[in-house]
């Protein structure tokens, strides 16, 4: 596929490094030379130097013949311009663009429309043709607030509306299943089925078998159904109480909009440093305590009970500024801290500290944007393990004649080294992929990929063909 990225910052170089190992012709674009320079030298695609909005930029790029433009600039207009622009002049099939302003996003049904849409219109209608939009910061706030949930939970991904969910957490000493094969999960849990589908140990992947032992500190990532995700985690660890008292740092929208959907369960407090965006969330917040301060003041802390405090979620806009008070939150009595981090350089020393978890907005926008980039029905894309491993969701299409996968068993289907069909969602019931389970056309079927380096290899098995026999 031949795919335009326009920007070549921290999301733009991650996604560009994600796809060009998988067959894929990549330019991108940037107007800092500099940093094309260095990501041409690492990575095998080309580069232009200039405005992505601008049509001569776009056309040197190749966008009349481009399959797909992704627009991540650190710009909301270029993004959107250059979507338009690519359409109007050069009918780029695909457009995907980034938008973070909250003052667009408010008002998308108006301003965005995409290209199937406005090609069906009997009464052409304004707005810019982007096909695929994607907001970082709702996708962050949804993001922690499915780990204020699952108290204990490392990571917790959505799939199939919802239905199935892929958890990871750390197990200790104290979970019944340390220390136990596998195995033995079935005895413990004899009316709940999971399936475990990866485990770390000291960073390094273990294939999970049913002799495999579970071992403390060991990273398990497992899948069930969604109404069974506390009763699994209780497997592997004692389980944290429900979180109650929540302290958010930093007003912005990540802050906002995480508070605005916590207020309703829990006790929030909500620090923000300038004065007239804190009377502002104070208004808007209404079951939200919304203080004027430093969230690294330690007097402040204090006062607002911070020994007190179950959770505290570091989101200013700041890396260094996150994980200061986010330290000096745990240390001054928070049982569990939270922080966003933008810089990748960062994320190593946040996890040898004593942070309990690292929010990547990246990760986040890179797995939406897999999502659409994906070959064959592709649901659901997560980016883990650093871009390392990836867990998807793709949906079974044609019959026993035209597909790799419909109408066979699980054990029968040649899947790539290190890739394990965990789970299938079949309309409204969640079953484990088991040996003998066989997967039936219109199935929603969930992979785990040790080594994304083999995402081809699986696109191609949920791709059906005419001609396969």
């Amino acid at each position: 596929m031949k795919i335009i990225i326009l920007g070549a910052g921290q999301v733009g170089g991650t996604l560009a490094e994600n796809l060009v190992g998988e067959n894929n012709d990549i330019t991108l674009v940037d107007s800092d030379r500099a940093t094309l320079n260095i990501l041409q030298d690492k990575f095998d695609l080309r580069v232009v130097a200039g405005h992505g909005a601008h049509p001569n930029v776009l056309k040197q790029a190749g966008a009349e013949d481009a399959d797909m433009l992704i627009a991540v600039t650190n710009s909301d207009e270029c993004n959107m311009a250059a979507c338009q622009i690519a359409y109007s002049l050069y009918g780029t099939p695909t457009k995907i663009a980034r938008i973070r302003s909250e003052p667009y996003l408010q008002m998308q049904d108006k301003l965005f429309i995409d290209s199937e849409v406005k090609q069906g219109d009997a009464k052409p209608r304004g707005g810019f043709i982007i096909d695929e939009l994607i907001a970082p910061e709702q996708l962050v706030t949804t993001y922690i607030k499915r780990l204020v949930d699952y108290p204990g939970a490392l990571q917790v991904l959505e799939f199939a509306d919802g239905k199935l969910s892929l958890v990871a957490v750390k197990a200790y000493y104290g979970g019944p299943l340390v220390g136990n094969a596998l195995a033995t999960l079935r005895e413990h849990m004899p009316n709940i089925d999971t399936r475990v589908a990866a485990i770390y140990r000291q960073g390094k992947h273990i294939m999970p078998r049913g002799t495999t032992i579970i071992e403390a500190d060991d990273e398990v990532f497992f899948l069930a159904d969604s109404r069974h995700i506390r009763a699994v985690m209780s497997e592997m660890q004692k389980l944290d109480n429900s979180y109650r008292n929540i302290m958010i740092a930093g007003g912005g929208n990540i802050g906002f909009g995480l508070a605005e959907q916590l207020q309703r369960q829990h006790s929030v407090k909500l620090i923000e440093h300038k004065k007239e965006r804190a009377d502002m969330l104070s208004e808007k917040l209404t079951k939200t305590t919304v203080f004027n301060g430093d969230a690294s003041d330690q007097e402040l802390l204090i006062e607002e009970g911070i020994s007190q405090t179950d959770v505290f979620i570091a989101v200013t806009n700041d890396d260094e500024a996150n994980i200061m008070s986010a330290l000096l939150a745990k240390r001054m009595g928070a049982k569990k801290v939270m922080v966003l981090i933008q810089r990748e350089a960062y994320v190593d020393i946040v996890q040898e500290a004593n942070i309990d978890i690292a929010v990547s907005p990246q990760q986040a926008t890179i797995s939406a944007l897999l999502t659409h980039i994906r070959q064959g029905d592709i649901c659901n894309v997560y980016s883990l393990r650093r871009g390392v491993a990836e867990a998807i969701e793709a949906i079974a299409h044609g019959d026993e004649n035209t597909s790799k996968v419909v109408g066979k068993r699980i054990s029968d289907i040649k899947l790539p080294p290190g890739t394990t069909i965990g789970a299938i969602v079949r309309n409204d019931e969640v079953l484990m992929g088991h040996d003998k389970t066989v997967i039936e056309q219109g199935d929603h079927v969930i992979l785990f990929l040790v080594h994304k380096k083999y995402i081809t290899d699986v696109e191609k098995l949920f791709q059906p063909s005419a001609f396969f026999f």
